[in-house]
């Protein structure tokens, strides 16, 4: 009995010590959850069809390549926002990201300028707010979800949810 007790004492230490040095700190949480998120929306922009680029749920929605320069959008604003300008929303017109090439590149810089910003703050400045990184990555989540519809609409599976090579 006593043997039983000190083996299920051992493993609770070891699972909570386990537990413990895998705890994030709010830093490494909201620089991961920003990166995760933006990858798979890049990930998306990269893999869909360009001819499709123009489809729309519904003709008031806006188009994939409008959702990715939407998503753009907000990383933009996290970048600038994060480093304490006093800055508004400014919605990207994707009038001027004709191609698919060109929604992909402005994607790609959205993410290394906000991430530029993201890795300059010190962790503790975390303590003392999360935004605007909170809301972005939110934001950016709740389209990666309609994104996955706009795959589904057009018969396609969306990356994430391809089996594993």
């Amino acid at each position: 009995m006593k043997a039983a007790i000190a083996a299920l004492v051992l493993s609770i230490l070891v699972l909570s010590t386990s537990a413990i040095s895998q705890t994030r700190t709010t830093a490494q949480s909201i620089r991961g959850h920003f990166s995760s998120i933006n990858q798979r929306v890049l990930e998306m922009a990269k893999d869909f069809p360009e001819d499709k680029y123009d489809y729309k749920l519904k003709s008031e929605m806006r188009s994939f390549g409008e959702v990715i320069v939407h998503i753009s959008s907000g990383n933009v604003y996290a970048a600038k926002a994060g480093k304490g300008e006093n800055v508004n929303w400014d919605e990207l017109d994707p009038k001027d990201y004709k191609t698919k090439a060109q929604v992909v590149a402005l994607m790609e810089k959205s993410i290394r300028d906000a991430e530029a910003t993201l890795k300059s703050l010190p962790d503790d400045s975390f303590a003392k707010t999360v935004e605007p990184w909170i809301s972005v990555t939110e934001h950016s989540a709740e389209h990666y979800g309609l994104l996955v519809a706009y795959y589904r609409a057009n018969g396609l599976v969306p990356p994430q949810s391809r089996p594993k090579k």
